[in-house]
């Protein structure tokens, strides 16, 4: 789970590719035009724009119950007259922006007919491919959208300390949309009690869209919190947070990405944390807005929060709450120690910020800061939480819209740099990951000696104490890629991807490459061939990864180096890969196929248990 009631006011739309597109707001008028025929059909699909067909009625995903309404527009969207932004360039448009009911109201997804004009369509597409997720709904929603209150409903009993500190926000951005970008400056304003915002800083990190210029200054001068930094050359992330936390003047700081909505309630809870530990680190719950349709996700239910880990290819995950964890609390509602953080929506105390270190100015662009930070943080001193009464929805998106002309692979760089300094003897473990080559990753003296002034724990101690669900690859017996010595030619390595969205799909084979990655794996003193929490698992059928469970069974397997073969445990059988190198099976051993035969690059026969791998 990503763990998140509004005004309106009139505002000229400027359309979904940007600063007052005339062609895209003749097509708002056009549909603001029939706003008047939308008929409410209670708990069906009364937030639709529909096409007046409805056996074609798209259906909308609603994974939290339906508890979402739609529109139904029961006209198309026209095609735009050809003269009809010649004589409306300067049309006001009351729809969205004016009333307290509009699309997306109160959360709901907004969905389009199949079948709009081809302008229309048009458009749509530009939006998607500017900034990965539909702009062109996004512009049809209010930027003061109403939420419903997703807080379970004891936190709206919670009592906060009547003087907390005021909070700078900094909210960092590049060629962002119009809509999205003020619809998460509104949303702040509007559900943040005015004296604990101290500022809003709009971090410009070098935008070269024209409405992002003297357009959004004249815009933010009338909000009066608000102001925009700018960068002089493009930043990345990274440096464009900093450059934020060089002019902000609050206690606190709170990050918040350019496309997000916060909820009801969202920041009280947040400050109090911080108001008794300035060493707290605290995170929202982050709900998600779908990008196609910017439904807001979410989920009242405590017992479904989860908290931030890591694999060790150092990428961030998100896992269920630890038992251990579960037993310190009596209320669901209770602020949760996380081992990690996602990185893009947090707040932190100003000065602990720069105690620390802020954040490692070596660091390219973006990617590893969120592990950086969440490492310091438990290492020098303080504690890293998300806290359930507070709820933040972002829109997710499927790939990054914006493009860099480096041949340097920054996050490894980044991830590299992370490792040398914090990490320890742990690191081999990530090298590992990539090869062992590390490359040019910079001066790290500084860094390091920032931890040793702090007088930080060691890398082992947060592994131990912090997070000791992480499967430590140690003790595994063998490692590295898992060569197939049948057919001619190229050899074949076991390779799949290993991510929660890989797992229950048939694993697959590739020309090995001596690159890690996807061909990194280990068999664990416990016969399981995994990668982090994804086991290698047969049932009957195909060879697919699931979440290791620890119990034996279906992804039990045991290695002879002798006979180079990979035995399934419980069936007795052996691995193979298929004649035409494109699929694992498991089929009757025999020691004479060759592609029956796979070599480990790394096989320590002193790690194997006493009595093999046997089932319990």
């Amino acid at each position: 789970m990503y763990s998140f009631n509004g005004r309106t006011s009139s505002f000229r739309y400027l359309g979904p590719l940007g600063g007052g597109n005339e062609d895209t707001a003749a097509a708002a008028v056009t549909l603001n035009a029939k706003f008047d025929k939308i008929r409410v059909i209670p708990n069906e699909h009364d937030n639709e724009i529909d096409n007046g067909d409805d056996s074609d009625v798209n259906q909308p995903k609603r994974p939290n119950g339906g508890k979402h309404k739609h529109h139904k527009l029961n006209e198309p969207i026209d095609s735009v007259p050809n003269d009809f932004h010649k004589n409306n360039q300067d049309a006001v448009i009351p729809l969205p922006f004016d009333g307290a009911k509009g699309f997306g109201d109160n959360g709901r997804p907004v969905i389009l007919p199949k079948n709009v004009s081809s302008d229309v369509q048009a458009l749509i597409d530009k939006g998607w491919e500017n900034n990965a997720f539909n702009q062109y709904i996004s512009d049809l929603i209010s930027l003061h959208r109403t939420l419903p209150d997703v807080r379970d409903t004891r936190c709206k009993d919670v009592q906060y300390p009547a003087k907390l500190p005021a909070t700078s926000v900094i909210i960092c951005f590049h060629n962002e949309a119009w809509s999205v970008l003020l619809r998460t400056v509104h949303s702040v304003l509007d559900r943040s009690p005015p004296e604990l915002i101290k500022e809003i800083i709009l971090v410009d990190d070098f935008s070269n869209n024209d409405y992002l210029g003297n357009k959004l200054d004249r815009y933010v001068a009338k909000l009066g919190k608000v102001k925009v930094v700018r960068a002089k050359r493009r930043e990345g992330l990274i440096r464009a947070r900093l450059l934020g936390a060089s002019v902000a003047t609050g206690e606190v700081l709170t990050y918040l990405d350019s496309h997000c909505e916060c909820a009801e309630g969202w920041l009280e809870p947040l400050l109090a944390r911080i108001a008794r530990d300035p060493t707290t680190v605290v995170c929202p719950v982050i709900d998600v807005i779908n990008d196609g349709t910017f439904e807001y996700h979410f989920n009242r239910d405590g017992g479904s929060l989860n908290v931030g880990g890591f694999d060790w290819n150092l990428q961030f995950n998100w896992h269920g709450v630890p038992e251990r964890e579960r037993k310190r609390h009596k209320s669901p509602i209770e602020p949760v120690w996380s081992p990690t953080m996602a990185g893009g929506l947090f707040s932190i105390d100003r000065q602990f910020f720069e105690k620390i270190g802020t954040y490692d100015n070596g660091f390219d662009i973006w990617g590893g800061e969120n592990l950086e930070l969440s490492f310091k943080t438990w290492m020098c001193g303080g504690s890293l939480e998300i806290v359930p009464c507070s709820h933040v929805g972002h829109v997710f998106r499927s790939r990054s819209p914006y493009k860099w002309r480096t041949g340097v692979n920054v996050l490894k760089r980044n991830s590299i740099r992370l490792a040398e300094v914090w990490m320890d003897e742990y690191k081999k473990y990530y090298y590992e990951r990539i090869g062992g080559e590390l490359g040019d990753y910079g001066d790290v003296s500084s860094r390091k000696q920032l931890r040793e002034r702090l007088n930080c724990k060691s890398f082992d101690w947060y592994i131990k104490n912090i997070y000791p669900e992480l499967f430590v690859p140690g003790e595994a017996v063998a490692s590295g890629e898992i060569r197939n010595m049948g057919g001619s030619g190229y050899k074949m390595c076991i390779d799949s991807a290993a991510k929660r969205s890989d797992l229950h799909k048939p694993v697959g084979l590739y020309p090995c490459h001596n690159e890690g990655g996807n061909q990194f794996w280990l068999l664990s003193n416990n016969g399981e061939i995994r990668r982090d929490d994804a086991c290698l698992d047969f049932a009957g059928h195909d060879v697919i990864l699931y979440p290791c469970h620890g119990s034996k069974g279906n992804q039990l397997w045991s290695y002879d180096d002798d006979l180079k073969q990979i035995r399934h445990v419980i069936t007795g059988k052996c691995l193979e890969m298929s004649s035409l190198k494109d699929k694992l099976m498991v089929q009757e051993c025999h020691t004479w196929n060759l592609f029956q035969q796979w070599k480990f690059s790394k096989f320590d026969k002193s790690k194997m248990p006493a009595n093999g791998f046997v089932e319990d």
